[in-house]
């Protein structure tokens, strides 16, 4: 007998992320994959990060995830998107080699204490008691675990499509997984079904690079996701460029007039697609007034001549493929080294699920990833990460990690998978967080390193530098609030000047100063060397950014500070578990059933239920006042 506290079903951003936090608690954890070959690879696009996503990944590794570290250390490109927009949607993004990428994320997981990765397909979730106690694999092996989470992917009945062939298989030319939804939905557990799809791969020898716009990766400044990442790891990293080139109406008119080959539009595909991350297809007939689209161009590893064409996802028929690209400035003569396809897979319906990622039904069952109906890399790696933790905080009887969606970008995600369910892939924005000015990448590790540390992810010589800039962030804004400068230093009018700013007014602080749109850190720095018995230090330039951003945007973070407090009093009107919604009158039925299915932790939660009502949510909170609650 096989006997382990935690069995992770998948080896993907989810399943890694998932294993190692159990293993990293302490847990003895088992990975489960159909091939040791493809622990964490990058199914699709060969990047982390970008608007949104590049904030979940911050805040996974303020908590101790491993996916910033890991990109850290394979990226070939890196650069800061939206640089002209204010700090709460800046984000950064990394083009990894893919190879790299995947070979370092195995080593990590081979070499972790506590973690056995173990090659084999996952057939059925052993459940007794309605508790989950193990799984059992296709060679008939059984092995036991006080938890399981099931971290599938498109594994699960996945079935590929090109033109009007199709197949079955997990990723192309890998197999799918097709017992394990039906022990599922054996147990009672809704599943749904999904589509996302991939473009083809090219040879970078058959592109005309006269024809396409470099884009380069910004080497002026030693980018990195992770903190924990040292500099002496990514000095000195050779930098790879992508490239830009767009479709037109011929490629358009390619693709109207093969619409009925397409298995998005025969009928073929029954699954919904994702909105956000569509099909050429898609994009074509959704969008008719727009001429042209975006296409990335980017090199897959230093040692591949591999290239993804991003934007170019497509189901289309294979010498339709050709056709279309015959028909895109520089990628005239280009050869396909591997076809675009869509895939349709299972997944479980996100109402299944606590906010905890624990199973409604069955006790110690866990779902993580895209089995939990979201797309993309960084959204499943931090639904890994919590599931990881949480069935580990509960082997250990204590309480489990919730966070809110005015704490993170991974409570807003898991909150509105709960809470609203989806009907389409969920992928992360910035604009679904109504708190998104606070939640800022750049201060992830200040919001999340506590909780990661208490849930023992992150070491505690970490957690004191955390700290320690905390300590040094308000001692620096005290100091610019204290110091007064005027136009009698010959550094101010200079810095003025250059920043097209009007004179200063007496009795003008450096911290005042600051809050100047177009002045920035370094301009008090450097106003700040004639200042007479005045010296500001020298800082880390992440504190230093830091300082600027709550500068310069205090009285919008006040506010959101308010709307916050607002949101907490909700949050923290707690529902009890087992709380018996049949005993309330005077609410909807639809909000009695959608309350009994999502089972609401607290008022807040309730709130955002699609289906209940603020009357609904007044009559709740008179009873929870009247029973004492």
């Amino acid at each position: 007998m096989h006997n382990f506290d935690v069995i992770v079903i998948g080896a993907g951003h989810a399943g890694c992320e998932a294993a190692l936090a159990a293993a990293r608690m302490g847990m003895k954890t088992a990975m489960f994959t159909i091939t040791l070959d493809n622990i964490g690879v990058m199914s699709c696009n060969p990047s982390i990060g970008g608007p949104a996503k590049s904030h979940l990944v911050r805040e996974l590794d303020a908590l101790g995830g491993e996916m910033g570290r890991n990109i850290d250390k394979t990226y070939i490109q890196i650069r800061v998107l939206n640089t002209k927009k204010g700090p709460a949607v800046r984000s950064l993004r990394a083009q990894a080699d893919k190879k790299l990428y995947h070979m370092e994320m195995k080593k990590t997981i081979e070499n972790t204490e506590n973690l056995d990765p173990i090659q084999g397909m996952v057939t059925d979730i052993l459940v007794e008691d309605g508790k989950a106690v193990g799984v059992k694999i296709k060679e008939g092996e059984e092995f036991r675990a006080k938890s399981v989470i099931v971290a599938s992917g498109t594994f699960m009945r996945g079935l590929i499509h090109i033109g009007d062939k199709q197949f079955k298989g997990g990723r192309l030319g890998e197999l799918p997984s097709e017992e394990l939804p039906l022990s599922l939905e054996k147990l009672g557990i809704e599943l749904g079904r999904f589509k996302t799809g991939t473009p083809a791969r090219i040879d970078a020898r058959t592109m005309d690079y006269t024809k396409i716009e470099e884009q380069p990766g910004d080497e002026t400044q030693l980018l990195r996701f992770s903190d924990r990442t040292e500099d002496a790891e990514i000095e000195g990293r050779k930098q790879i460029p992508c490239y830009i080139t767009f479709t037109n109406t011929d490629v358009h008119d390619t693709i109207i007039s093969n619409k009925a080959k397409s298995p998005l539009f025969n009928g073929t595909i029954a699954g919904t697609g994702p909105r956000y991350c569509p099909s050429i297809e898609d994009k074509v007939f959704r969008y008719q007034e727009k001429e042209r689209h975006h296409l990335f161009l980017e090199v897959e590893g230093y040692d591949t001549n591999e290239v993804y064409i991003s934007g170019f996802s497509t189901s289309l028929p294979t010498d339709v493929q050709y056709e279309m690209l015959q028909k895109i400035s520089g990628l005239e003569k280009a050869k396909i080294m591997r076809y675009g396809y869509a895939i349709e897979y299972d997944y479980v319906v996100p109402s299944e699920i606590n906010f905890t990622l624990e199973s409604k039904k069955v006790e110690g069952l866990y779902l993580a990833g895209q089995i939990n109906g979201t797309s993309g890399y960084e959204e499943a790696g931090v639904q890994g990460l919590m599931a990881g933790i949480n069935a580990s905080l509960k082997l250990q009887g204590k309480d489990p990690l919730v966070l809110d969606r005015a704490d993170s970008y991974i409570g807003t995600l898991i909150d509105d998978l709960v809470t609203k369910g989806t009907n389409e892939p969920y992928r992360m924005f910035t604009a679904r967080s109504e708190y998104r000015l606070l939640l800022r990448e750049d201060n992830a590790d200040l919001r999340l390193s506590k909780k990661g540390y208490e849930a023992g992810l992150l070491s505690k010589e970490h957690y004191e530098k955390v700290l320690q800039k905390e300590v040094d962030i308000k001692e620096i804004i005290e100091k610019l609030e204290k110091q007064h400068v005027g136009s009698s230093n010959p550094r101010v009018n200079e810095v003025l000047e250059r920043a097209g700013e009007g004179a200063l007014k007496s009795g003008t602080t450096l911290k005042e100063l600051l809050r100047r749109p177009r002045i920035k850190y370094e301009d008090i720095k450097y106003i700040s060397e004639l200042v007479e018995d005045f010296e500001i230090g020298n800082y880390p330039l992440d504190t230093e950014y830091q300082v600027e951003v709550q500068v310069k945007y205090a009285g919008y973070i006040q506010k959101s500070l308010r709307m916050i407090e607002k949101h907490k009093s909700l949050e923290n009107k707690v529902i009890p578990a087992d709380f018996n919604y049949d005993e309330i009158e005077n609410i909807t039925g639809e909000a009695r059933e959608k309350l009994k299915e999502v089972r609401p932790m607290n008022i807040g939660q309730a709130s955002r239920i699609s289906g209940v009502s603020p009357a609904d949510i007044q009559i709740l909170m008179m009873i929870l006042k009247a029973r004492g609650l």
